[in-house]
């Protein structure tokens, strides 16, 4: 989902203290099995403390997007999110992952994180009829974004051990633009692109000879490359002083082998997502 940008805290120290093993534990769970699926970590976006303090967001998203990627089905559900970052840096969340901003310079952030692959369930479509699970995996990455001027976030990120074998990975580029209209409200639009290795890439739109068998595909061998790239546009607007509501839409574009796949039922696929925040 789309998130305006704003300034992060300015890290002083690095401990992992803020954080315990059963709350990493707990967010880890909570993240894979489903919040998450409103979106796909495809970049880090530190928007819920003011700089050199902690704080965080709590709410409630309801989003609108295909069954699975490619899918010509779509499906709407309801999902909670919470997000929390910490002074020196930590950040825990549905947003975000686990991990940490290294930066001391309210510009850039950069640093490391833990997300998941949010994996694929046959049984969600016919269409996926024979293929298999692609099962939920836990994805070690890292991240660099640069805030150039007010306004203006330019994203990446590295995120590695996706798909069946757990050793694919992606690139994730972005760059968002956010106007502020009256007081309470904000305009925003965003363009991005997602780059898949080999294994990304077969794993969620190839067709091995088994499960050619298994489905009546045609076996379909599938190279890395540019796997989307899209367009979204957003609208906030504040409440009440800690509380907004947001609305956002985004377009897609499967490029490369992901658009030639048999398992491509639409190759342009749009989603859109309400969203109910509350910072604390």
């Amino acid at each position: 989902m789309t998130r305006l940008p704003a300034h992060t805290a300015t890290p002083r120290a690095f401990p992992i203290a803020p954080l315990t093993l059963s709350a990493l534990t707990v967010l880890f769970l909570v993240v894979s099995q489903g919040t998450a699926r409103a979106q796909a970590f495809e970049a880090v976006r530190l928007t819920g403390a003011a700089p050199g303090q902690s704080g965080g967001t709590v709410g409630a998203a309801v989003v609108a997007s295909p069954v699975y990627r490619g899918s010509d089905e779509n499906q709407v559900r309801l999902y909670p999110g919470v997000d929390y970052q910490w002074a020196n840096g930590w950040f825990a969340g549905t947003t975000n992952g686990i991990g940490v901003n290294l930066s001391r310079n309210p510009a850039i952030q950069y640093g490391t994180r833990i997300t998941v692959d949010l994996g694929r369930k046959e049984r969600r479509s016919a269409a996926l009829r024979g293929m298999g699970d692609v099962d939920v995996r836990p994805e070690l990455g890292a991240f660099f974004n640069l805030i150039p001027a007010p306004g203006v976030l330019l994203t990446s990120s590295l995120r590695l051990g996706s798909g069946n074998d757990r050793d694919g990975w992606v690139i994730d580029l972005g760059a968002n633009r956010s106007w502020r209209i009256t007081e309470a409200t904000s305009l925003g639009l965003g363009v991005s692109a997602t780059w898949a290795d080999s294994k990304y890439v077969q794993s969620y739109f190839g067709v091995t000879p088994a499960q050619a068998i298994a489905s009546g595909y045609p076996p379909y061998l599938a190279e890395a490359g540019v796997r989307d790239v899209r367009l979204s546009a957003s609208w906030r607007y504040r409440i009440a002083p800690r509380t907004a509501l947001t609305g956002a839409v985004s377009v897609g574009s499967l490029r490369g082998d992901a658009r030639k796949s048999p398992l491509t039922r639409e190759r342009n696929p749009v989603g859109g997502v309400f969203y109910v925040s509350h910072a604390f």
